[in-house]
């Protein structure tokens, strides 16, 4: 049977909100030998950007081995070239959709952080050659093809609906004489996508021994508590206002905000005379993935577009801002702070004619948080402005990524032996929520909440020890 404690896997989460994902594991072996390597690399955004924490890693870059990527989003991938910067040069392995995307996201993320630094009188945080170093480590792995990475360590990944290429990645560590240990990592997860399939897991994968590193965006709130309300707020603000701004993430929920609205035009909900404008580069470039192919996108979905589409960029822009007739904007970013989103939003927000309709999630500390909790007659800073909210703001889950809790508790209660569930990914007070709510509904040897204070220490048969420490 061997030692049960001298083959064990530390794994540690070194985000305690939701961005800046990244776990950092560290294999033991029976012959004393180690194994270090990461599970996403993401910038800090929003509140939880305190200007040192993307600096800097917990660990040194040059020892970390190879690099698992779980899908193409800057709050999972956006310290990649840092990572290079200070010594690491393992593999990145990711799927095809993913490796693709990723030199669009790195190439706009390196020209964000560059502005951001020149506005803030600081250091870049790494190189435009630090970016092709990344991207030069870059491996893909084909959806569902086991792939032996080294001696003891083989990885799979199988398609995830939170976005095009998105995976989850298990995880499967052998040693001779050994039972192995299975860690699955959902990164965001969603059982489904308007887009592409998502197949459900092989039976091999659901009756491993398995511990699970599971996502808690949504922790706190079912299905059911979500009202589909975009379709008829737009509707009816067209009745009444001249100008519907919609911040939109640049990849996967641009894309469905487009379809959703051609799909009001060949229903007959939505005049094709209406213009509908769509700004941010780098949306633009995602969108032609979509369009030329690339990311796996069925067949039946590729004319998605709507009608009346025209792409703005900084020539046309102004026009945009200043056109007092009836039109919608989709804009980037979704949570509102980057991109061209601050532009219309500081232009749009003290119109009362003007409706901005948010499609996802907004962090703390972020534009678009701080527009929905400012009540109208109230001022709202907008890059530096100060300005009075006169425009009407709404949001909607419907179209999350993230799949709700309820959601999350039927993929847990899939597997048949589960040995441990970390709960990631979320607010604190949504995580413990969740996890409160595994314990009861899902049948797991033990559950433990994630974050950059605490590290899980398992072996082959079940969780030994949490503790509340720094890795070295």
């Amino acid at each position: 049977m061997g030692s049960k404690n001298r083959f064990y896997m530390d794994v540690q989460t070194l985000n305690s909100g939701v961005t800046g994902s990244c776990h950092l594991c560290i294999v033991k072996y029976p012959d004393g030998t180690t194994t270090r390597f990461i599970v996403d690399c993401g910038l800090f955004e929003g509140r939880e950007e305190t200007g040192s924490e993307n600096k800097t890693f917990p660990f040194n870059a040059d020892g970390i081995e190879f690099a698992l990527i779980t899908h193409n989003h800057i709050d999972h991938v956006g310290r990649l070239p840092l990572l290079c910067k200070q010594g690491f040069r393992g593999n990145i392995y990711t799927s095809p959709p993913t490796s693709n995307l990723l030199v669009l996201a790195l190439d706009d993320s390196y020209r964000v952080l560059k502005d951001t630094a020149k506005r803030r009188h600081e250091s870049i945080l790494y190189k435009e050659e630090d970016v092709a170093q990344a991207l030069s480590l870059v491996k893909p792995i084909p959806f569902e093809e086991k792939l032996q990475v080294d001696e003891h360590i083989a990885v799979t990944l199988f398609i995830n609906g939170h976005l095009p290429g998105a995976a989850l990645i298990l995880v499967e560590i052998s040693y001779p004489g050994e039972q192995p240990i299975n860690w699955l990592f959902t990164g965001d997860y969603n059982d489904k996508n308007v887009f592409f399939d998502v197949p459900k897991l092989p039976e091999r994968v659901l009756n491993l021994p398995l511990n699970v590193m599971i996502e808690s965006t949504y922790g706190d709130m079912d299905s059911t508590e979500t009202i589909p309300c975009f379709e008829e707020n737009i509707l009816a603000a067209l009745e009444h206002r001249s100008t519907i701004v919609v911040p939109v993430f640049s990849l996967g929920r641009s894309q469905e905000i487009l379809y959703v609205l051609r799909k009001l035009q060949d229903d007959g909900k939505l005049s094709k005379e209406i213009p509908i404008y769509f700004d941010g580069k780098l949306a633009h470039r995602y969108t032609r993935l979509y369009l030329d192919g690339m990311l796996g996108i069925r067949e039946d979905m590729l004319d998605f577009l709507p009608y009346s589409l025209t792409y703005v960029n900084a020539e046309n822009r102004n026009y945009v801002l200043e056109d007092a007739n009836a039109k919608i904007i989709l804009t980037t970013s979704g949570m509102g702070s980057y991109g061209p989103a601050p532009r219309y939003i500081a232009t749009f927000v003290k119109q009362k004619n003007a409706f901005i309709h948010f499609t996802g999630y907004t962090a703390e500390g972020t534009l678009g948080s701080n527009l929905k909790q400012t009540p109208i007659g109230e001022t709202v800073n907008v890059g530096g402005l100060y300005l009075i909210k006169r425009a009407q703001v709404q949001d909607t889950t419907q179209y999350s990524a993230h799949i709700k809790a309820n959601g999350l508790i039927g993929f847990l209660q899939q597997f048949t032996h589960l040995n441990f569930v970390g709960v990631n990914h979320g607010e604190e007070e949504t995580k413990e929520i969740f996890a409160k709510r595994v314990l009861k509904q899902v049948k797991t040897k033990d559950v433990g909440i994630a974050n950059s204070e605490t590290f899980f220490r398992v072996s082959p048969y079940h969780l030994i020890k949490t503790m509340t420490t720094k890795f070295q």
